[in-house]
């Protein structure tokens, strides 16, 4: 049992470092996807929400998303550096937050939409990203 106990700092700094990676890499595919396909994912958005009061401001909550998605994916990636480096979680818990920001922004779009089994599937990084929110505090 003493053993488990020893390690435990150094498990929690390893899961850090591995949501903060995990986070890096979700969200600067996202984000630089929707800049590289810009008018191909904003022309889906628009009519994915055609039917909704979010109709007329699409594109400015498409850039604000892909903004967010952006940010959490470099402050995620710099959380790693400060993770490893100066073993401090303070940039990864930026990042992990930015995370949540982004994944309830998308949550909310999905239900919105009434696209439900869109919405799910967001549920369970929404789970992780609080749990890393948690864990680098």
């Amino acid at each position: 049992m003493d053993q488990i106990v020893s390690h435990a700092p150094q498990a929690i700094r390893i899961a850090q470092i591995a949501f903060a990676c995990f986070f890096s890499v979700l969200f600067l595919q996202s984000g630089l996807d929707k800049l590289m396909n810009f008018r191909e994912n904003l022309s889906w958005l628009v009519n994915h929400f055609s039917k909704t009061f979010l109709s007329a401001v699409v594109p400015v909550l498409f850039i604000l998303l892909t903004l967010c998605e952006l940010s959490a994916g470099v402050v995620s990636g710099y959380g790693i550096i400060e993770l490893i480096i100066h073993k401090s979680s303070t940039v990864a818990y930026y990042g992990a937050a930015l995370s949540v920001l982004a994944l309830l922004f998308l949550f909310f779009g999905q239900r919105i939409a009434k696209d439900y089994g869109g919405a799910s599937g967001i549920v369970s990084y929404f789970i992780a990203s609080v749990f890393a929110l948690i864990l680098m505090a």
